[in-house]
């Protein structure tokens, strides 16, 4: 794959399949250093010195002497730090209300592709600040170098580069740069599923001042999706996927019905079932692994609006998985079984052959069937899943699968009360070897508040000391090491975080416990995380 189109400069790594090994569902994602510049993007273009003007001269200088004082002292903070084995309790107090990110995707011309803010923002002040944007990154792009981020005061602009695209996060949430950097990431992938590497090359050679928007056309819904997503996904921050909490035999009984036979195998990438974004189950190619990016593009493509509110019973949808292969086209055929979480039975509220709903006098909920081939066999596709779903578990209206299945759904949430812990407000999971998480569901339900946004980046804080990003670029001959034990406390409540072979856990508790009681709560997750995994995580999916 192209190097300039995935750069380790930021938390989703493209990693080559192992192709060879059978056993893994998932890919595992490689903890990358923040800082690494993607070559052929930042090479000195000949002449640029002659044209460069006295404004742009000035411009410069003066980012290079802020960033450098920035540079300095964050460089000083890491290295008094020494080797002491807490984080020193936050003095800082999180704002009371944090205002929402706000994002910029432009060309390298400076034309608008995407702004978060929508449509009823000024069209002047808007290009002023693309424009400002693009002067900014091409002071350093003329000068062989990367501009990364801007910090003024309490806000943060961080940047990413991937011609002929410019992103832009801008935030006052207090995350770290690297949090930043992913979520701009999983935009460039978002689009990347609309409009291939290789279509975007193609087109910006033709002609460098394109109009983007005409070629994505609806696909800002997509995008928007993303970015509600990246604000409270935990499986997203921490690269991974959440399954759906299930008995371990019910799972397997739903994954063997699911797989394929037939010449028009050959073309198929992967059958995932899925609801409400968990996933049941995922049966592939022995040959092939899936990458937990490629899921979550997948993810919110159902989740947009264009697709999940569509009356239709099953839909063709294209898009590219850019961890797969980021220059091909693949098609989904997406099957909606809804059913329902009240009732007898003997009302399953399927759909028939015709397409028409059954009338729903309850809640209902859908398991969604998703089919990826690489091939044109649309026909063999479309009839293989019609079967499938006709022979599920799911669609077995008096047997006991599909009671046991609408059960386990239904109640497949559990709380933290659960696990009886005192002290113990949330925590996550991370089953490393899987690429898999699992975290108690919201209790209170409140949407997007302002204290779990401020928990999800204390947490974020957590995980990046863990794994170091924050201290890239050592120097030379010096190596920097995350700490595997971390602990936080803020005036409201405190988290620790913890990574070993095996797992991470990041816990939330009150911080009048001390210490000692927070490790103890960490132990006692891990646990009961341990007694639950055959029903937390999937393990062993059929491959064909």
């Amino acid at each position: 794959m192209n190097s300039g189109s995935h750069s380790s400069a930021s938390s989703v790594i493209n990693l080559e399949l192992d192709n060879t090994n059978g056993n893994r569902i998932l890919v595992q994602d490689v903890e990358a250093e923040v800082d690494s510049i993607d070559e052929d993007v930042y090479q000195n273009k000949p002449g640029n010195e002659s044209k460069e003007g006295e404004s742009k001269k000035i411009l410069r200088d003066q980012l290079r002497r802020t960033l450098t004082t920035n540079l300095a002292t964050t460089e000083a903070s890491f290295t008094n730090r020494g080797p002491a084995r807490w984080l020193p309790d936050s003095q800082r107090s999180f704002h009371s209300k944090l205002s929402p990110r706000e994002y910029f995707i432009l060309t390298d011309a400076g034309k608008p592709v995407y702004i978060s803010r929508g449509t009823d923002t000024d069209d002047i002040d808007v290009s002023s600040m693309l424009g400002v944007m693009q002067a900014l990154i091409s002071v350093f792009i003329d000068d062989g170098d990367k501009l990364k981020s801007i910090n003024a005061g309490k806000t943060r602009i961080t940047f990413l580069q991937r011609q002929p695209l410019y992103y832009a996060c801008v935030s006052t949430w207090g995350e770290p740069e690297s949090v930043a950097r992913s979520q701009l990431e999983y935009l460039h992938l978002q689009i990347l599923s609309v409009v291939t590497s290789v279509q975007l090359k193609r087109i910006f050679e033709r002609r460098g001042n394109f109009d983007l928007r005409r070629l994505l056309g609806g696909a800002d819904t997509f995008l928007t999706t993303m970015i509600a997503r990246l604000q409270l996904d935990l499986a997203i921050s921490m690269s991974a996927l959440r399954c759906l909490r299930l008995d371990p035999f019910l799972r397997n009984k739903l994954a063997q019905a699911l797989v394929p036979s037939g010449k028009f195998t050959k073309d198929i990438l992967y059958i995932i079932l899925v609801t409400q974004g968990e996933i049941i189950t995922i049966v592939r190619p022995r040959k092939h692994s899936v990458h937990p990016a490629d899921i979550h593009i997948l993810l919110t493509t159902l989740a947009s609006p264009s697709i999940s509110n569509s009356p239709a019973a099953a839909m063709w949808v294209p898009l590219c998985l850019p961890k797969w292969n980021e220059g091909r086209m693949v098609n989904a055929y997406v099957v909606n079984i809804p059913y329902m979480l009240g009732g007898n039975s003997n009302s399953s509220g399927l759909e028939g052959t015709s397409g028409k709903r059954e009338t729903q006098t309850l809640t209902s909920r859908s398991i969604t069937l998703v089919c990826i081939s690489g091939g044109s066999d649309f026909d063999s596709v479309r009839a293989w899943c019609d079967e499938a779903v006709e022979n599920s578990p799911a669609n077995h209206t008096s047997s006991s699968s599909f009671h046991h299945l609408r059960t386990h759904i239904s109640h497949s949430s559990y709380a933290i009360s659960e696990l009886g812990i005192p002290g113990l407000r949330h925590f996550v999971y991370k089953a490393r070897g899987l690429v898999q998480v699992t975290y108690p569901a919201d209790e209170k339900n409140e949407g997007e508040t302002d204290e779990k946004k401020r928990i999800i980046t204390l947490y974020q804080l957590v995980h990046d000391a863990i794994h170091a990003k924050g201290m890239s670029n050592p120097g030379k001959g010096e190596v920097r090491e995350g700490l595997k034990l971390q602990y936080l406390r803020t005036e409201t409540e405190a988290v620790l975080g913890w990574i070993t072979q095996p797992f991470e856990l990041y816990l939330t508790l009150s911080p009048l416990l001390p210490k000692s009681a927070a490790v103890g709560a960490a132990n006692a997750v891990a646990r009961w995380v341990k007694k639950e995994e055959g029903k937390l995580f999937l393990k062993d999916a059929p491959v064909f």
